[in-house]
């Protein structure tokens, strides 16, 4: 894949619609996970030292189309410490840019036309500018007017971060080094059997945890309680491993879970053997028995790809037991140098983050969704208009 690239362009003076994914969790006003907007600045820093005049667009949230400010990139602006222009169809900033600045756009999903991929909304986001730059890996699988409406008016371009994205996965998927072990977690079957099928395809071992890990237990027959779950996706479960056989591919299910007699952070736990949950048991995180197999095989692998926390490891540290030990474990070998790790989703990141281990692991993807349809061969709509040809 040969994508149109920033190499070899006079940028100076030039209005530049930069397309960045800042859709990061915000509380009470304040930002509590950067790596996304960090991951992003090689691509601003070469757009400002180059003299172009930098116009940030990106969204937060899901505000349906409509001006609704507990999603405004206010927050995001002060961190980065730059002017906030109130509406992203608004040109007047242009006039009193000069070589060099960078601004932020308001979220662009206050208007409907950005995910309906509006071509009036497109034109009028495009408006102004010399030439647009995709770097938002993470939202380059939805056909938007920011991803790939605007490139239907302007030269376009992918960004560093697209490009070490598609450059670091594609290493992996093309290439692994054996054996290779695929963690994947989350809570739908019915969104993820592409990509459960590619990785039985890929992988030497594949570890299904999680909600999806729930599904796939009570299609074997095992009892799931008051759980998460999707028993429609039975027989899909049970195609996924008896394609998992036919490939080779030791597929795992979850041995026992940490469940509470209700779904909160402070709940009470209880560990039990998935055999042993109770009708009015609720699951909320993988159990001892299931974490301490998981990092059996993480030590066995030389390649592993993780997406999706096992439990609510955001409800530390409680719920966060089977998620973490995986991190750890996983940054452990990579320090090490037995294994190649890469690992996507916002959930998972923030699970590494929080174990303090982000910088351990050879590739963290920016991506959740993109990540799972790149991995499973999907082309992605925002990326394959920037490729050279189109």
């Amino acid at each position: 894949m040969k994508l149109r690239d920033l190499s070899g362009l006079n940028l100076r003076g030039k209005y530049v619609l930069l397309r960045d994914d800042f859709n990061v969790q915000i509380l009470d006003g304040k930002i509590t996970e950067v790596f996304r907007i960090e991951r992003s600045m090689p691509t601003i820093d070469f757009l400002h030292t180059a003299g172009a005049r930098v116009a940030i667009v990106s969204h937060l949230g899901r505000p349906k189309g409509v001006r609704d400010m507990k999603y405004s990139l206010r927050p995001i602006a002060d961190y980065m410490k730059l002017p906030l222009i109130d509406d992203c169809l608004s040109r007047e900033f242009l006039a009193n840019m000069n070589d060099g600045d960078v601004v932020l756009l308001e979220n662009v999903r206050f208007y409907a036309g950005e995910e309906a991929n509006d071509p009036e909304f497109s034109r009028m986001l495009a408006n102004g500018f010399d030439l647009f730059v995709n770097d938002a890996f993470a939202v380059s699988h939805r056909a938007h007017a920011s991803t790939v409406g605007v490139t239907k008016f302007l030269p376009s371009y992918a960004g560093m971060l697209l490009e070490s994205e598609i450059d670091n996965i594609t290493r992996v998927m093309g290439n692994p080094k054996h054996p290779v072990l695929s963690i994947v977690a989350g809570s739908k079957v019915s969104t993820k059997i592409g990509v459960l099928r590619a990785l039985v395809r890929l992988s030497d071992t594949l570890i299904v945890g999680g909600a999806l890990g729930t599904t796939f237990n009570y299609a074997l027959g095992a009892s799931v309680g008051n759980s998460l779950y999707e028993p429609d996706q039975k027989e899909n479960a049970l195609e996924i491993i008896k394609y998992a056989t036919e490939n080779n591919c030791r597929l795992l299910v979850p041995l026992d879970k940490g469940v509470g007699p209700e779904f909160k952070p402070d709940a009470r736990r209880t560990d039990k053997d998935i055999n042993n949950i109770a009708h009015d048991d609720v699951i909320i995180d993988g159990g001892p028995k299931t974490a301490a197999r998981d990092v059996d095989e993480i030590d066995r692998a030389a390649t592993v790809i993780w997406n999706g926390t096992v439990g609510m490891a955001e409800w530390m540290p409680t719920w966060s037991h089977g998620s973490f030990a995986i991190a750890r474990a996983i940054a452990q070998n990579t320090r090490a140098g037995k294994l190649h790790s890469i690992v996507g989703g916002g959930d998972t990141v923030a699970a590494l983050d929080a174990c303090g281990v982000m910088n351990d692991i050879t590739y963290v993807s920016t991506g959740g969704g993109a990540f799972l349809e790149f991995i499973e061969g999907r082309p992605l709509p925002g990326i394959k208009v920037l490729e050279d040809g189109e």
